[in-house]
């Protein structure tokens, strides 16, 4: 029985071209090497001794030059390909992480974060457009699923690994390692991958094509667009206001709030790929899924509101991890799905995009409510919002069944 369900397991991963597991090997390297990200504000805080007004204006800027990176590698990747953006992406991304290592003022840091967002971000939607070149279209899905399984591991390394360096070599050895896992994992994909040229038979069959909608008046893609911003800013609570939360009302320690955080990638390795084969194979819709991970997420944020039992965030834990397994995965399928194409880049960035102004909003809107309302109140708005992406998703699935009418 146990053999039966671990080769079950494991076949959800066959049929996968050899350019998309080299993709998701460079995808581990790269996150696993990504420790600055955690521990920014405590080098900002502690190693600079910069003031809490300065250090959440640099990670603004940091969050800024996200959305503008987004932006600019999707639609670069259109004009000049994504094998190019993401080459020069990762690259200039670890030369950068190298100087940042010596830039200590405060003005200095919020232009050098913005600077490193804006080209470090370009990466993502390149990436997920590098799926639909390299994929095949009934295994999009769980390709992008594969690599959301390497960013999981790599996070889940990552900070153990950060925390390594900075006992032995302080803070500034971050950029060292970050830097230099950002240019080995682009260069083992400069190496393994070749670049995926047009054959004159797919650039005169994409000439006869009709011109493509714009995306900006793709109304289905905006409304969906809407609740995947809405499920970026309940699950980046648990990178704010959650951990302060078990700190607050429970007493819980890091270690204790890193197990929790442990519980969420352990359910997602073990239970995302085989929910996406299921989906795939029973061809259930991918937005009325999305419109369930919004549900469960809110539900998770009400669950919070039981505040006199340690463990409700645990079954909390399991309803925003099914709430994600649910939303990222699909929600990355559907808008690939609605990019024409050769527009494949565009869509992808404002997606992006999304996500990348959900952490901002996540931070700003939840962190203010507390300072202001206390803990309770926030867990009501985080989910009443949840409940509104749901609804915006249903809307979504119901303009797409009238446009196929």
């Amino acid at each position: 029985m146990l053999l039966r369900a671990t080769q079950r397991y494991f076949n959800n991963f066959r049929g996968f071209s050899r350019e998309i597991w080299i993709l998701t090997f460079i995808t581990f390297i790269n996150r696993a090497g990504t420790m600055v990200l955690p521990f920014l504000s405590k080098y900002l805080k502690e190693d600079l001794h910069l003031s809490f007004h300065k250090v959440s204006w640099i990670l603004v800027f940091f969050g800024l030059g996200s959305v503008l990176g987004s932006w600019l590698g999707g639609k670069l990747s259109d004009k000049i390909g994504f094998y190019k953006i993401m080459v020069f992406s990762l690259f200039t991304t670890g030369l950068l992480l190298f100087v940042i290592a010596f830039v200590h003022s405060y003005i200095g840091l919020c232009i050098s974060m913005f600077v490193l967002m804006s080209i470090a971000d370009m990466f993502r939607p390149a990436m997920f457009v590098s799926i639909g070149a390299y994929a095949k279209p009934e295994d999009r899905t769980r390709a992008l699923t594969l690599v959301r399984l390497a960013v999981n591991l790599g996070f889940s390394a990552g900070p153990a690994l950060g925390g390594i360096i900075i006992m032995t070599g302080g803070y500034s050895g971050l950029f060292w390692v970050d830097g230099g896992t950002c240019i080995l994992a682009i260069l083992l994909f400069a190496v393994l991958v070749p670049e995926k040229k047009k054959t004159p038979e797919s650039i005169r069959a994409q000439e006869a094509l009709p011109p493509p909608h714009s995306v900006f008046k793709d109304r289905i893609f905006w409304v969906f667009l809407v609740s995947c911003f809405i499920s970026g800013v309940l699950f980046f609570q648990l990178f704010t206001s959650i951990p302060l939360y078990h700190s607050f009302q429970y007493h819980l320690t890091e270690v204790e709030t890193g197990l929790l955080l442990t519980l969420n990638g352990l359910l997602i390795f073990l239970l995302e790929m085989p929910i996406v084969s299921y989906v795939e194979r029973k061809g259930i819709n991918k937005i009325k899924l999305v419109s369930l991970g919004c549900l469960l997420m809110a539900v998770s944020m009400f669950l919070l509101l039981v505040g006199n039992w340690a463990g409700i965030l645990v079954i909390m834990m399991v309803f925003m991890t099914f709430g994600e397994m649910l939303s990222f995965p699909f929600s990355n399928s559907v808008s690939l799905s609605r990019a024409p194409k050769g527009h494949e880049g565009r869509y992808m960035a404002i997606y992006t995009m999304s996500y990348s102004l959900a952490h901002i909003a996540s931070s700003k809107v939840g962190l203010e409510t507390i300072s202001y309302f206390g803990y309770q109140f926030n867990w009501i708005v985080m989910g009443i919002l949840g409940l509104l992406g749901m609804l915006f998703g249903l809307w979504a699935l119901r303009l797409v069944r009238k446009e196929y009418q």
